[in-house]
């Protein structure tokens, strides 16, 4: 019987990879274009603006820092009106901050979404919201605990509180996010962080709550990005730059490859969909070092939309987007412009579903995509040609073309948008 050969590269394919291999210059000369960006970043006045500082021709609503005695205060103080109701004859309700889509705004000149200042009534005496006002006083008491007894808790520990009443984590999560709009505080003010999943690695060492962190002698995996980054301070770094990772195994070979020891940097990640953790934590970082942070995300609508809640902010979480967005954060890959630059294979290559074409034509509504017009270029690209491809692509010419060509050509060329 005769072998079957195995399948070939394309020559050309192989040839395009070897050439991009080729281009790589030496690390001085790779970094050139990053110094020049860090020392811009570095340099450029910090416009702190906020809300009040403009004249919208609307009110909008933003959450703050508070100590547990303020929450105390703040929840007390909430039980008092709605006991005061009662006693006037006026029922029992609460007046929950909207966060529906048609309450939230893109505003321009703070470069993040914020919520209007719109409320909606939670009745006790109504079938439809009996159940949400119980599970919000349930809250509330859960939360006035916390805080008397300085503790926190995991969002996972607060629903098995009462599986009874809540019956699914999400209603007791959502439940949570009102409550911290009603309070006006964030949701770690409430003593309930989220469970650890982004980790970090690389030029960066820190104190988590008096314990000194190295990221550099964490390993493959990384330093768990800890729940409570109110905890984390003593930051140092001579990195130049924070490359944002949207994939674990992008991650990972980037770790085990040293990445940060070759071109000065911090590498993290939040595995998919970023956490509340990781998002403080990398505004944290971006604040305290005054460097770059460059993102590198699957060329997918599902890809933007992770990088737009970095630097925008969340829909969920838009009445704290003050302390949850990084602004400028530059897109450097993987791009759909880089898909033909650097010859990807046909076979990797895939082709997006009717729920991709969607997201990305709604994408490109957006107010904040289209204050960009390098990434409405990008995301043009990315429907005409009905193609997405993921950081894993970049495998097909080999498991280091990342770390060694792809990441180093892109650095060298100040590639990046």
């Amino acid at each position: 019987m005769s072998k079957v050969a195995p399948k070939k590269r394309p020559a050309n394919a192989e040839a395009a990879a070897l050439g991009a291999k080729k281009k790589v210059k030496t690390t001085a000369e790779v970094l050139v274009k990053v110094k020049t960006l860090a020392k811009k970043v570095r340099e450029d006045p910090v416009l702190s603006r906020t809300l009040s500082d403009l004249k919208l021709p609307h009110s909008c609503r933003e959450v703050v820092d508070k100590s547990a005695d303020s929450v105390l205060d703040e929840v007390e103080s909430t039980i008092y009106q709605v006991a005061q109701q009662i006693l006037r004859g006026e029922g029992f309700t609460y007046g929950i901050p909207s966060r529906s889509k048609g309450n939230q705004v893109y505003v321009p000149e703070l470069d993040r979404i914020v919520l209007k200042d719109s409320k909606s009534q939670r009745p006790f005496a109504s079938t439809g919201t009996c159940r949400k006002a119980v599970i919000t006083t349930r809250i509330l008491q859960l939360i006035h605990e916390l805080c008397l007894k300085r503790i926190h808790v995991t969002k996972r520990d607060l629903f098995y509180t009462d599986v009874k009443l809540f019956e699914e984590q999400g209603n007791s999560d959502s439940t949570l996010d009102d409550v911290a709009c009603l309070l006006g505080c964030t949701r770690s003010s409430l003593h309930v962080v989220a469970s650890e999943k982004g980790v970090v690695v690389g030029r960066l060492t820190f104190r988590e709550d008096g314990d000194l962190i190295d990221c550099q002698r964490m390993g493959v995996g990384g330093k768990a990005i800890p729940p409570n980054v109110d905890k984390v301070d003593s930051i140092v770094s001579d990195a130049l730059f924070i490359l944002l990772v949207e994939k674990d195994a992008a991650f990972m070979r980037l770790a085990e490859d040293r990445f940060y020891n070759t071109y000065p940097c911090i590498i993290m990640t939040a595995k998919g969909q970023p956490d509340v953790a990781s998002r403080l934590f990398l505004r944290k970082l971006k604040d305290t070092l005054k460097i770059p942070v460059l993102a590198l995300v699957d060329s997918d609508p599902y890809g933007l939309k992770i990088l737009s809640v970095y630097m925008k902010g969340s829909m969920n979480m838009s009445y704290d987007s003050s302390n949850l967005t990084t602004p400028d954060i530059k897109w450097l890959g993987v791009r759909p412009s880089d898909l033909d630059r650097f010859n990807i294979p046909e076979q990797c290559r895939l082709p997006m579903t009717e729920e991709d074409m969607k997201t990305g034509k709604r994408l490109m509504e957006e107010d904040f995509v289209k204050a960009n017009p390098l990434w409405v270029s990008e995301l043009e690209i990315m429907v005409q040609s009905k193609v997405k491809a993921e950081i894993q692509a970049l495998s097909s010419f080999g498991f280091q073309y990342l770390s060694q060509v792809y990441l180093p050509l892109k650095l060298q060329e100040g590639d990046w948008i």
